[in-house]
């Protein structure tokens, strides 16, 4: 392998005049003048502080291929307020006296990557919004329904809308036990506005869906509803469906969703109690 030696190169006597300062030397000063810091510079130029800190003390071994270096230094006196050109030209002289002919190829560093946002932050970033989008999806869902309607009987949720007259969806209500008992399930069968309230205090109030099913809680001491499109509803108290809670074409307003009530008719709670007739005795 041959061995490097090192290239003399004639120097300008006007710039190694004894106590002539050096690039190094001049970019300090003229940025101690400032009242600049080092960081300060590094923040403006882009530049890796540890090579500004090579440039002001001539370390030429800790910095780049020489091409890079001289770039290096001429945004540093732009900075600071000195001519590049002039700075640049001596300092290719102060290298070219001290640096070996076959220089080391080194990669330009732009910038600082610690002052880069990290890649894990980023990442993360992204999936918190991700994850937050679909947890509002979900409660947004889960709002529109109760546990009841989650576990409605399959018949009532496939139900479709239909075309025939609403008296013809419904049983008459002779062909209906009036002694049923079970649970009281409102399932639409065309857009329909209902609310549910039980002594004052409403259960569910909203517009239902056709095939959307809501299951009176069985806790709820006197229920009523009120729906602006009584045809468009289908009333079931456990298996067997209850006659129509009103008029087509007119708003139903208090009608009870107590099961005898319901087999009756849905007699209105804002009238006077009337005591129901026992099945047993017709």
């Amino acid at each position: 392998m041959a061995k490097r030696d090192i290239e003399e190169v004639p120097v300008d006597e006007e710039l190694v005049e004894a106590g002539a300062p050096t690039v190094g030397e001049r970019l300090k000063a003229a940025r101690e003048e400032k009242g600049l810091s080092l960081e300060d510079v590094a923040a403006q130029t882009r530049i890796p502080q540890r090579h500004l800190e090579s440039i002001e003390t001539a370390d030429w071994d800790a910095l780049p291929a020489p091409t890079y270096t001289v770039g290096f230094a001429k945004s540093y006196a732009t900075s600071v307020g000195l001519d590049r050109t002039e700075i640049g030209e001596q300092l290719r002289e102060e290298m070219g006296g001290q640096r070996f002919t076959a220089s080391q190829t080194e990669v330009f560093e732009p910038a600082d990557p610690a002052r880069t946002m990290p890649k894990w932050l980023v990442l993360g970033a992204v999936a918190a919004v991700i994850l937050l989008i679909i947890v509002m999806s979900w409660l947004n869902k889960r709002s529109l329904e109760t546990p009841e309607t989650q576990t409605k009987p399959p018949a009532a949720a496939a139900a479709a809308p239909e075309t025939t007259a609403p008296a013809s969806r419904q049983p008459p209500p002779q062909a209906v036990a009036p002694g049923a008992q079970g649970p009281v399930v409102i399932t639409a069968i065309e857009p329909a506005w209902i609310q549910v309230s039980d002594q004052g205090k409403t259960l569910f109030e909203g517009m239902m869906q056709p095939g959307q099913a809501y299951a009176v809680p069985a806790t709820a001491a006197a229920p009523e509803l009120k729906a602006g499109k009584p045809e468009a509803l289908k009333v079931t108290v456990g298996s067997a469906t209850a006659p129509p809670v009103g008029p087509p074409g007119k708003v139903a307003s208090h009608v009870s969703l107590k099961p005898d009530a319901l087999m009756h008719g849905g007699a209105p709670t804002a009238q006077p109690a009337v005591p129901a007739p026992n099945p047993a005795g017709q």
